[in-house]
């Protein structure tokens, strides 16, 4: 495994586009470790609708940069204090949704920290009921990433002000907001310690002490990351998008799954327009189901005839297609 220096760049584009970078053009005989650190940021998960997911006056007034990623997953906030990594590797079709292998090493470097860290649910990092991770995976071309947040020493207050929760999602795991949900690692450290003794720590129980293997990026990698970053994680339309109005919403959370928002526009008993928003992880992207909805009749038999030959793990993670059918109608 090779290690990716971002040269301490806090922009979330670059951040974000050098991931994209990574994951499909380095070499895929390796896999890699990417380290960054983002200014305050609110990083959407894929399939969100983003105006809905953030507290926009909040946003504005304090410069808070909005960054849609690649993986699916719910919304997160990144400022100084959240150490962010990253593992670049092939998909071997056993790997996605195996969040275990990728936090584990995590776990066991916060463990010789003294930090009782142990991955939980879905996709979570906690020490006893305090979440102190979120993870999250993104797959194309047998090339896949599995990355996380650390909260070492974030604002929390911030992360409460800038997100619109979702208090359905907060309440389904027994506790009653977001600042009991969450923690600093820098918590329960015997020690004080800052974030870049935190980053090198963290990078010597990975690599078993040794030296650190790195991927040298030449000016022409960084030229196209600039690039990508200009072209997509800066760009309107993809970190917002258009948020059509519809006549029929449909809002459900599966345990195990995510929360789903369906949006439907009916028009002479049919389906004219689809939007499927939500915190799921899946592979296939959310938009192409959608489309396969339009012009269906609105009715339970004719979308599970329509439905027949379509995988929803492929888009949604474990999910059955009475689970589906029944958010629709």
């Amino acid at each position: 495994m090779l290690f990716i220096d971002n040269r301490g760049i806090t922009d979330p584009t670059l951040n974000l586009a050098l991931e994209e970078y990574a994951l499909k053009t380095f070499p895929s005989d390796e896999d890699y470790l990417l380290f960054y650190i983002n200014e305050p940021s609110i990083i959407i998960g894929k399939n969100q609708n983003t105006v809905e997911e953030i507290n926009a006056a909040y946003v504005k007034e304090n410069g808070i940069h909005v960054v849609r990623r690649l993986s699916g997953g719910g919304a997160v906030y990144h400022d100084l204090g959240n150490l962010n990594f990253s593992f670049i590797t092939n998909d071997d079709g056993k790997s996605f949704h195996n969040y275990r292998k990728f936090t584990e090493p995590v776990v066991q470097a916060l463990r010789k920290l003294g930090v009782e860290a142990e991955l939980t649910g879905r996709n979570d990092i906690q020490v006893g009921e305090r979440k102190i991770s979120g993870n999250a995976q993104y797959s194309t071309k047998g090339r896949m990433f599995s990355h996380g947040t650390l909260m070492f020493d974030s604002e929390i207050d911030n992360v409460v002000s800038a997100l619109n929760v979702n208090l359905e999602k907060i309440q389904s795991k027994g506790v009653k907001s977001i600042r009991s949900r969450v923690a600093n690692i820098s918590e329960f450290l015997a020690e004080p310690i800052s974030v870049a003794d935190f980053r090198r720590k963290l990078l010597e129980s990975i690599f078993g002490g040794a030296v650190v293997p790195e991927y040298k990026l030449s000016e022409a990698d960084w030229a196209a990351v600039r690039k990508l970053a200009d072209e997509r994680y800066r760009s309107w339309d993809w970190n917002y998008g258009k948020s059509p109005s519809f006549n029929v919403r449909k809002t459900k959370r599966l345990e195990g799954v995510g929360t789903f928002d369906v949006r439907l526009n009916v028009e002479g008993g049919k389906i004219a327009g689809a939007a499927i928003y939500g915190d799921f992880f899946g592979v296939g992207e959310a938009g192409e189901l959608a489309d396969k909805l339009v012009g269906v009749k609105y009715d339970e038999g004719a979308l599970r005839e329509r439905l027949e030959d379509v995988d929803l793990t492929y888009y949604f993670g474990r999910i059955t297609k009475e689970q589906w059918l029944e958010l629709l109608i």
